[in-house]
């Protein structure tokens, strides 16, 4: 009572001051709102949201990324099949080419052929020389016209040595003239194109 200040009005009765009071009532409702945890529950339910606005994102971002990845991928799947396609025509093209120009080569040779055929036939025993004549002319314009488009004969005449990287043996013979893994004799000619066998030449093989 002695810390109380006292107020006399009109009649006289002491009144007491309720201002501190009040002061103190406001500050205890703060501090009780406060540990009761009225505005972090605020700041939680907006980083609730926040986290889930960013995981929204996220996901769009990510799809945007999947899609320019699929797009890329059929981009480029279109463009190896349109490079597949034009390789392959391109192939065919080159084999058809390579076909026509061997052909044309083997035309003239081939009438020639014909022509020593029909000669052959209405010739007789005088015209016989003529008939050789012409067939051996067709064998040599089949040399040039092998040797025109990089084909050669593979060597194999008599005393050669055997080579089976070149030649196919037939048989063996015993042949004092010729020496050990020497061809004797060849049944089929062999021919290359550069370092490719075409068809190895076949040969009897002495020793």
């Amino acid at each position: 009572m002695a810390d109380e200040e006292l107020f006399f009005g009109a009649d006289a009765e002491p009144v007491k001051d309720d201002s501190d009071n009040s002061s103190v009532e406001d500050a205890a409702a703060s501090d009780k709102a406060a540990a009761e945890g009225g505005e972090p529950e605020s700041t939680d339910a907006g980083t609730e949201e926040a986290k889930e606005e960013q995981e929204v994102k996220d996901e769009a971002k990510n799809d945007e990324a999947a899609s320019e990845l699929e797009a890329r991928y059929m981009s480029l799947y279109a463009e190896y099949d349109n490079y597949r396609r034009r390789t392959q025509k391109e192939k065919d093209n080159l084999y058809a080419d390579a076909i026509a120009t061997v052909t044309k080569e083997f035309l003239t040779l081939i009438d020639n052929l014909d022509r020593a055929v029909d000669g052959a036939k209405r010739s007789d025993e005088s015209s016989l020389d003529k008939v050789i004549q012409g067939m051996e002319l067709v064998g040599r314009q089949a040399q040039d016209t092998l040797a025109k488009i990089g084909v050669e004969e593979i060597p194999a005449e008599r005393g050669t040595k055997f080579d089976p990287n070149l030649h196919d043996a037939m048989m063996h013979i015993d042949d004092d003239e010729l020496g050990e893994q020497e061809i004797a004799m060849v049944f089929a000619k062999g021919y290359k194109y550069k370092d490719r066998v075409i068809r190895h030449a076949q040969v009897q093989v002495a020793n």
